[in-house]
């Protein structure tokens, strides 16, 4: 066997979807160098090698699978009890490459990863940098918080302080009138973000964060002089505790985004939002003409998170129209996001189309609404996206790719009409299309080969020639139609170490 062809058959055959578990398991061993591991990463894999992997002797094997983001979380949770620290702070990390949405880990995983008492026995880590790696990795849904804020272990009640703002008004007073010392400080603690007095003795600390605290805390009368000063009034214009008196200079400022992000807020008085309907600035016109549709924070903040993005937006893409601090039960009613999906303005549609609950007739609506941002943020964001749309999105705007294949609505046919693009991703998508009667493993790009080799159209018989050319010998080995016996062929000879090229299984 070639040394060249190796490496592709090994990977090719990891991410062949009609590879059977006993062909997989193999992948776990030493000598398939990194195939298992990227196979226990990058794709869904079968319950008998999930089991494998999750009792397999190597940390490597168990960290890949700590990181993969197609298997039911569920069934990850043994790992974050696993004796390598370096596993479970793959598992409190998260995906490797964020996706721009992240699943939540179940209760059960956070809890374990939370009480931990120590950083496993490899001692790489501490278990408060493993908990480090959690928190920051948006894999904690704000509904956790509020169910721990009166739970029995004080390290848990602690942990629900972490977002102050999406407790409840009684699960705040009782945290800060905790029975237990150290919850009850850190409740206290927490609590500075809301009394003026507190955020400005502190505000020394923060340094290049002042932006932070003047967008999202009480501020006093001078702290609200420092931010006209300094010219930090943008976060203040979009902070929920600026007082009424600033927002009058607020609405009057040069910077035309300020008096946007004033003209939506939901405490505007009638006389700011009609002179500012009548602002030399249409962005800031438009954004008052909004104001009817923002009576709540959580109406401001989904519209806050939606205009002014533009067509290429890459966001997370969180909670529904929440921030780090709102609770998601306390967001926009279903009813207002109706309303919005039949607005004349074309910014409310787009916050309807980011909306995920959309019904279905309104969503189909969407699908073929005149404004192209509409269109994406549906595709991006809403499961009932058709394939037509999701299909378009890929085509023109790149930046969404992606996103738009790792959701599982994403067609994988319809595509053999566009085999001629130019664009290579296009093509790719293109040659993998089983209704291709001639897949193109000649193409001059390397990924549309592979891709083309891979195509479930081709026969057993032209994927021999295809499995010897190292331009094309990953996708045949990933090709589901390869004979099962093929796969145990190509194996023997990769994980063996046989220097021909095995022969073609006839039957």
């Amino acid at each position: 066997m070639s040394d060249s062809l190796r490496e592709p058959w090994l990977r090719g055959l990891a991410f062949n979807p009609a590879a059977p578990s006993d062909v997989l398991i193999r992948l776990l061993d030493p000598a398939a160098g990194d195939a298992g591991p990227l196979m226990c990463e990058d794709r869904d894999l079968p319950a008998a090698v999930i089991d494998a992997a999750l009792r397999h002797p190597s940390g490597v094997i168990r960290g890949a699978l700590a990181r993969n983001r197609y298997v039911d979380p569920v069934r990850l949770a043994p790992l974050a009890s696993d004796p390598s620290g370096l596993v479970r702070a793959r598992l409190a990390s998260g995906p490797r490459h964020w996706p721009r949405r992240v699943r939540p880990l179940p209760n059960q995983i956070l809890v374990t990863l939370l009480l931990a008492q120590d950083g496993g026995e490899d001692n790489r880590l501490t278990a408060k940098e493993i908990i480090a790696e959690l928190e920051s990795s948006r894999q904690i849904p704000l509904s956790f918080f509020r169910s721990v804020a009166d739970h029995a272990q004080p390290e848990l009640r602690t942990v629900a302080t972490w977002r102050w703002e999406s407790l409840t008004p009684a699960q705040r007073a009782a945290l800060l009138d905790d029975p237990d010392d150290c919850v009850r400080e850190t409740a206290q603690d927490r609590n500075w973000a809301l009394e003026p007095e507190r955020v400005e003795a502190r505000l020394p600390s923060f340094g290049p964060r002042n932006a932070f605290v003047f967008g999202t805390c009480a501020l006093s009368p001078a702290l609200v002089e420092q931010c006209f000063a300094d010219g930090t009034v943008l976060p203040m214009a979009r902070n929920p505790h600026t007082p009424a008196y600033a927002l009058v200079r607020l609405a009057r400022h040069p910077d035309a985004e300020v008096r946007a992000s004033v003209a939506v807020r939901p405490d505007v008085g009638p006389d700011l939002v009609a002179e500012l309907r009548s602002d030399p600035v249409e962005y800031v016109r438009t954004c008052a003409h909004l104001h009817p549709f923002s009576r709540t924070w959580a109406e401001y903040r989904a519209i806050d998170q939606v205009i002014g993005h533009g067509p290429d937006c890459t966001c997370p893409i969180g909670e529904p129209f929440t921030d780090a601090r709102v609770d998601p039960a306390v967001g926009p009613s279903p009813d207002w996001f109706a309303s919005c999906a039949v607005s004349g303005e074309t910014v409310l549609r787009r916050v309807a189309a980011s909306w995920p609950g959309l019904p279905t007739a309104l969503a189909e609506a969407l699908a073929q609404d005149d404004d192209e941002e509409v269109r994406i943020r549906l595709a991006c964001h809403h499961p009932l996206a058709p394939p037509r749309l999701l299909l378009d999105v890929f085509v023109t705007r790149p930046v969404h790719r992606p996103h738009l294949l790792d959701l599982p609505t994403f067609p994988r046919t319809g595509w053999a009409h566009l085999i001629g693009h130019p664009d290579p991703e296009v093509r790719t998508l293109a040659a993998a299309d089983p209704a291709l009667s001639d897949p193109p493993v000649q193409d001059p790009d390397a990924s549309v080969r592979q891709a083309a080799a891979a195509n479930p159209s081709l026969s057993p018989q032209a994927l021999e020639p295809l499995l010897t050319d190292p331009h094309t010998a990953e996708g045949a080995a990933s090709n589901p139609a390869l004979p099962v016996p093929r796969m145990h062929a190509l194996l023997d000879n990769c994980l063996d170490g046989a220097a021909t090229v095995p022969t073609a299984v006839r039957g």
